[in-house]
Order: structure tokens, then sequence, then C-alpha cells
């Protein structure tokens, strides 16, 4: 059985965690992810069935969507709301205009350093590995690129966005970045994938649909 299947990731399960389901529940033994979902997300999420397996690096490799939610006034060690607090204030009470203008300066190509708590590697170690341990190495800045991003709501103290952007874009880390130019501290609370280049979340089937769907019925979900 070989194609693409797009999933509806829910919250609190790694990629790893949905691909090891798959292949247990429809007995498939090739098959991986295109596209790492942190735990703490939601959305789409490319599983790859079969010889198309191949294609993981051309389809890693597309622009991504985001539905996300900026909290100020925490900080967080994993720049989510799956890490520990390791700053609480209370931010200043920014008008829309103020979080407008902040929010514009990231449009374009910028620079960003890559979380501690990512699936990078240091030295052949996972950089997550080690922040669990309490090290911190040095990262080097990289260039991504914003295509487009909007606030959609603003309720103090969070501000919903949509964000369009390369491959290899920390929506976490740019939370934080904005949180940064606010002047306050911030983390990213909500994350939901909503596009990964041609596939969107109204093509993504839910894992509950998944654990009903008979083994021999897969095949008629999978997309090329």
């Amino acid at each position: 059985m070989d194609g693409i299947l797009i999933v509806d990731k829910p919250k609190g399960f790694t990629s790893h965690d949905i691909v090891d389901f798959i292949r247990k529940r429809f007995r498939i033994k090739k098959a991986g992810h295109a596209g790492t979902l942190d735990p703490q997300s939601t959305g789409v999420l490319i599983i790859l069935v079969g010889k198309f397996t191949k294609r993981s690096k051309e389809l890693t490799g597309h622009d991504k969507e985001y539905e996300a939610c900026l909290t100020l006034g925490i900080t967080t060690d994993t720049l989510d709301g799956g890490g520990r607090i390791i700053k609480k204030e209370n931010p200043a009470n920014y008008n829309l205009r103020q979080i407008e203008d902040v929010f514009g300066r990231f449009l374009g190509e910028i620079e960003q350093t890559p979380p501690m708590f990512s699936a990078l590697k240091y030295k052949g170690k996972r950089l997550y590995a080690l922040a669990r341990q309490g090290v911190e190495v040095e990262r080097s800045p990289r260039k991504v690129y914003i295509y487009r991003i909007k606030i959609t709501r603003f309720i103090f103290p969070h501000i919903y966005f949509a964000v369009k952007c390369s491959k290899g874009t920390y929506i976490r880390a740019l939370c934080a970045d904005i949180a940064e130019k606010l002047g306050c501290a911030g983390y990213m609370s909500e994350l939901r994938r909503i596009k990964s280049g041609p596939f969107t979340i109204n093509q993504a089937i839910s894992l509950d649909k998944l654990k009903h769907l008979p083994p021999q019925e897969l095949e008629e979900v999978l997309t090329e």
C-alpha cells in the first residue's frame, strides 16, 4: 500500500506517536511523516506510506500555514504551553495598533534562532535531550521567510494570528521574538497547522476516525 495520508493531529501526541499508531493499526511496515508537529500543536500532519516515504524531503520542504495564539505575561522554557514557567509578569496594556506595528516588523525574510527544545541535532544529540538535562548550547540563527502574518483576534493578553511561512520556521520562536519586541514575556499558547504545501486541514482525517476505520479501507483515504 502506497500513498499520502493527511491526519488532523490532536493535542498531546507526538508526530511519531501518530506514525506508530498508523503502522500498528493498519499493519504497515513502511511509514513516516513529513514535517514534525510538537505535542502541544494540532492540525495537518502528512503521513507517508510505502514508497511515498522517499518523498519525505520534498514534502517537508513546503511552505506552511498556521493559526496561533501568543499569550503575553508568561515565558516557558519550551516557548509553548507544555513547558515550565520561567518568567511571569503583568504586561503593559498594549493597544491593537501597537501590536500590529510589531507584528509588521516580522514580514519578509527574518533571522530566527531555533529553540533548545527542538529536534535539531548538536554533535549527534537532539537539542531537546540536552535541554532536558539542563544543558544549553549555542545555536546559529537561520533565515526563514514570513509571507503573511495577520492578527485575527485580540483579547488581552491573548493575540490570535494567522501566518504563512517557509519551511523551518518555529512559530514558538516567532511568538517569543514578537513578545520581546513588545518588551514583555510571552509564549505560544496555541498552534494549529492548517496547510502544508498543497495539503489542507479540510483534507485531514481525525485520529478518532482512523481508530474506527477498517484496515482494508485505508487505501480509500490515501492521496498522492
